[in-house]
């Protein structure tokens, strides 16, 4: 059985309402709009575009010093905000 059902609610019979299953908060959805969404890709393309030669060669220098991939340690400087 699905999360959701959609078996007619008590109440008129016209009226149908979602069941919501066990586990579902019933939040608000993840992405609000269309826009939300090309503006959050957008963000991520440009987050991970490639830097000058010399950072990503500082960069990986770094990141096998410290016994991570490339992809790792720069995940880490997106994340937080700072260089490990």
């Amino acid at each position: 059985m699905d999360s959701i059902s959609f078996e007619t609610a008590p109440g008129p019979a016209t009226a149908r309402e979602p069941r919501i299953g066990i586990g579902h908060n019933e939040g608000p959805p993840l992405v609000e709009s269309q826009w939300h969404l090309a503006a959050w890709r957008m963000a991520h393309k440009q987050a991970w575009d490639n830097p000058p030669v010399e950072v990503v060669r500082r960069r990986l220098k770094r990141a096998q010093a410290l016994g991570m991939s490339y992809r790792e340690y720069t995940l880490e400087i997106l994340e937080r905000g700072r260089y490990l």
